[in-house]
């Protein structure tokens, strides 16, 4: 039966920088999902990742905004940077549920991370608290991808929605060495960003 609730799209992240290939791919699956906003979801302390070298909270929440600002199907959330401890997905999502009951979530995340989704924390109860938008990369196998996807399906009982995007090839791993090489970065973020990294003298060491 269709669900007559709002539409949400989650997407979770270091935003270490945020660039344009983030803000494409939001985009685009909202609109290829029809939702009716995306909530940038700042990581606190990412488990999967290392956190000892991410840029300060405070920077890569400010950044979120400043690149978010002028769409107004987007949102941003500092609840995981206020939250103490590890930025748990599972912990998100069941806040945001209690915080909007009327609504249905969409957890949007790359391809080659939904394969990894066997490792996060409370993975069942995670499935079935919101739905998972796999989103392609350049250079992925597409076939190959929906077939893992599929295996995933059948051992979680849930839809894993597969989406391919236009999505550009840029990475916040090549904007910060860029910058620490004084390469340009022009026309991989938003200017706003890029102004803001200039005046605060981040990623130069």
């Amino acid at each position: 039966m269709e669900s007559n609730k709002k539409r949400y799209g989650i997407m979770g992240g270091t935003f270490d920088p945020i660039h344009l290939g983030h803000l494409v791919l939001a985009e685009e699956i909202r609109d290829k999902m029809n939702l009716e906003k995306v909530i940038f979801v700042p990581t606190g302390i990412p488990p999967h990742k290392d956190s000892i070298n991410l840029t300060e909270t405070k920077h890569r929440y400010l950044m979120t905004l400043l690149a978010t600002i002028t769409n107004p199907h987007f949102e941003v959330s500092s609840i995981e940077i206020e939250r103490k401890g590890v930025s748990y997905t599972i912990d998100t999502i069941n806040a945001f549920k209690d915080k909007f009951p009327d609504v249905d979530f969409y957890f949007i995340t790359g391809a080659d991370a939904i394969l990894e989704i066997s490792t996060w924390k409370d993975v069942d109860e995670l499935l079935n608290a919101c739905n998972f938008v796999a989103a392609t990369r350049p250079g992925f196998n597409k076939s190959l991808m929906e077939e893992k996807i599929k295996s995933l399906e059948d051992k979680y009982r849930k839809r894993i929605y597969f989406v391919s995007v236009a999505a550009l090839e840029i990475s916040s791993t090549d904007i910060r060495n860029r910058i620490k090489e004084r390469d340009t970065v022009k026309y991989l973020l938003p200017d706003s960003v890029k102004y803001y990294i200039e005046k605060n003298n981040l990623y130069k060491d």
